[in-house]
């Protein structure tokens, strides 16, 4: 029997047990790591440089990316260096901590999945409307809406989750330290009242995606009275990408979250969380760059540019080298 302040560590769950797959589970952790990194990296570079780019959608998409990047480096950095050092262990505000800053990322992403829904509706439903419903000022309220909405929801499913008394043991059956493998261990009914909390969560979460689907049925609406074929495309070419990454976000963790329990198993729930946990923020810079023929310009134009830079200052600095004379140099 344990007890919540008895405790100091959670054992996690391995992905292998032969050191063999341990090390490749780290190098194909790492690439993927790696991946996202770049790829979010140079998103948020590229849209903070070129201030062509400084619109609301690409404003949201900049943010998107931060979320991306944090949520992905709360799970997978403790994930790679337990395979990498053969340990299961995460110290006990190790895991509080990265419940919070997934829950606070995670919920964050969602809403602003939302308020991207809506830039996409004002821009092809009420295009006069445009820069009036989406100025400067309304766009940093309702990012930082997504952002303080996450923040508020994880500090309280955080706390109340760690105030609950544990005595179910220390082992979680996750690769990082979720909530519902947390309530499995407590022994008290208290964990009615966590509960609780996750299904108001849920029920915004659904209040959100029936804004995301009624929000693009109104898009489709409108795309599909466009009178030119041109017109068509490039109104879908702006909704596709986004319609992309939230089917990914949402199926991937309806799947693992609502999934029946006939099917559940240890090895099934770990390949379902990496699917939205680890995936999504991996590839949404790919998805969003793949149809975004403004953003692969910038970036092209990015990349240039710093290379021209690089050529420069290598061909300056040769021409500030020394010159050699032609004669001879003693040696000593």
């Amino acid at each position: 029997m344990f007890n919540g302040s008895s405790i100091t560590q959670f054992l996690l769950l391995a992905f292998a047990d032969r050191r063999e797959l341990q090390l490749l589970h780290f190098w194909l952790f790492l690439g993927i790591y790696l991946a996202a990194l770049l790829g979010n990296g140079l998103i948020i570079t590229t849209i903070a440089c070129d201030h062509h780019l400084h619109t609301p959608m690409y404003f949201f998409l900049l943010n998107l990316s931060l979320l991306d990047l944090g949520s992905i480096s709360t799970t997978l950095p403790r994930s790679m260096s337990n395979s990498l050092w053969n340990t299961r262990a995460i110290s006990y505000l190790g895991c509080s901590t990265q419940v919070f800053l997934f829950f606070f990322l995670i919920s964050a992403e969602y809403c602003l999945l939302t308020v991207i829904a809506y830039d996409r509706y004002v821009a092809i439903c009420k295009p006069l409307h445009y820069g009036t419903l989406l100025g400067s000022r309304a766009c940093v309220h309702m990012a930082a809406a997504a952002w303080g909405t996450g923040f508020l929801t994880a500090i309280l499913h955080t706390t109340n989750t760690f105030s609950l008394p544990l005595c179910q043991g220390n082992v979680l059956d996750q690769f990082f330290c979720e909530i519902p493998q947390i309530l499995k261990l407590s022994c008290s009914h208290s964990y009615l009242r966590e509960l609780g909390l996750l299904v108001v969560s849920i029920c915004l979460a659904f209040g959100c995606f029936v804004f995301i689907v009624v929000s693009y049925v109104q898009i489709f609406r409108a795309v599909l009275r466009i009178p030119s074929e041109q017109g068509r495309h490039k109104a879908f070419s702006t909704c596709l990408p986004h319609l992309a990454v939230v089917s990914l976000f949402v199926s991937t963790a309806m799947f693992a979250y609502l999934k029946p329990l006939s099917i559940s198993s240890p090895s099934l729930d770990l390949v379902v969380s990496v699917l939205y946990s680890v995936v999504p923020p991996a590839v949404n810079p790919l998805i969003y760059s793949m149809r975004n023929q403004e953003l692969k310009d910038a970036l092209r134009k990015l990349i240039t540019g710093c290379y021209s830079e690089g050529i420069n200052f290598l061909s300056a600095s040769a021409k500030q080298l020394p010159c050699n004379s032609g004669q001879a140099q003693p040696v000593f």
